[in-house]
């Protein structure tokens, strides 16, 4: 019974200890109890965790994240302190999204077998620059003028490097027209890849500190994130910066897949 109970866990990771009843009871031999079932997966080292959320990766795009981080991998410190990055996020203003559980060994949080795929979609974001409704290509020009160009000519000089992943609205023929325009110089960028993305750790960061602290509207939950982006160490940050090498190499251990970044 031990061994099916193991091999039905190993099988799918996502199956609770009510899956793995529902698998292994029959009329012939009665399965243990749930909290047995637990009870023997953690004997064996099978513990609950919440699973990593990595972004799905085709093929095709873990091919392009290894081109691109080997072409990327000896980029020195002053190289990558040209380049502004950008990204966007999503806060709740209750609670979480639901929290999901997988039962691994230790030692295999980044295992992909072990993670849990996402794909980006629209919904209710609370974003560093406020727009109304659902940002698109106009509002997105409109903050790439009179924001991100201003800031980056006063901290970093003309020959700034813009990064931005590809969304539509992102590479849309209006956006693509104005950095022409403006000859600023735009990172190619491989798709499904949040983990090259350094800006990525600071919305972690955001989120650590904002855990468990609501807000009643959008407004109140945009000056906490306001307060708290200020108060984020410089070090912080250029640390994230200088972190781009470790990130081109884990790329390419991982033969594309999703990294620990």
């Amino acid at each position: 019974m031990d061994r099916n109970i193991l091999r039905f866990s190993r099988e799918d990771p996502r199956r609770n200890s009510t899956d793995i009843f529902n698998a292994v009871n029959s009329p012939i031999e009665s399965a243990p109890s749930r909290r047995i079932i637990r009870r023997r997966l953690n004997a064996h080292r099978l513990f609950g965790r919440r699973p990593v959320k990595k972004p799905f990766i085709s093929k095709k795009n873990q091919k392009a994240r290894v081109a691109w981080a080997k072409a990327h991998l000896n980029c020195g410190r002053k190289e990558w302190a040209k380049h502004v990055w950008s990204d966007e996020s999503k806060f709740n203003l209750f609670g979480s999204d639901g929290t999901k559980w997988v039962r691994r060994p230790i030692g295999t949080r980044y295992s992909p077998k072990y993670q849990v795929a996402t794909v980006k979609h629209g919904g209710g974001n609370c974003m560093v620059w406020r727009v109304n409704g659902i940002m698109d290509r106009y509002q997105y020009e409109d903050i790439l003028e009179n924001t991100i160009r201003p800031w980056a000519l006063r901290n970093i000089g003309r020959a700034f490097v813009f990064q931005q992943d590809n969304d539509l609205k992102h590479t849309s023929l209006h956006v693509r027209s104005w950095f022409q325009r403006r000859r600023v110089e735009v990172l190619d960028w491989p798709s499904q890849s949040p983990d090259l993305n350094p800006i990525e750790q600071l919305w972690e960061e955001l989120e650590r500190q904002l855990a468990g602290v609501r807000a009643s509207n959008a407004d109140e939950k945009f000056a906490q994130l306001e307060a708290a982006w200020k108060a984020i160490p410089l070090s912080v940050v250029h640390a994230l910066r200088d972190s781009m090498p470790r990130r081109c190499q884990a790329v390419i251990d991982a033969k594309g897949f999703a990294t620990k970044y």
